[in-house]
């Protein structure tokens, strides 16, 4: 969906691979699942911030639990979409995340 929205995306299978790829410092917006193998969504955002990563955080997850909901904007994030979600939210919440909104 996000390669519809004219977005260039890279795709990661766990937060590692991310971590070790380079593409940091390329990366303008990540869209995270909280669950992810291995480090979670939100360990990824604290592991950004301890090295002062400013990157606008999407996360997505089909946890309709409120205190992971809090802490993940505590943290920082963007927004967060519960699945499922509309390509109409995906847009809103990246142009909240990329200060178009």
């Amino acid at each position: 969906m996000l390669k519809e929205f004219g977005f260039s995306v890279l795709a990661f299978a766990t937060a590692d691979q991310f971590l070790a790829s380079g593409s940091i410092d390329q990366t303008t917006c990540l869209v995270l699942d909280i669950v992810m193998p291995g480090m979670s969504g939100l360990e990824l955002q604290k592991e950004l911030k301890s090295r002062g990563y400013k990157i606008p955080i999407i996360f997505i997850t089909a946890q309709k639990d409120e205190s992971v909901r809090k802490r993940a904007l505590e943290q920082g994030a963007a927004d967060i979409l519960l699945k499922p979600f509309s390509d109409t939210a995906l847009r809103e919440a990246l142009s909240k995340a990329m200060g178009e909104a």
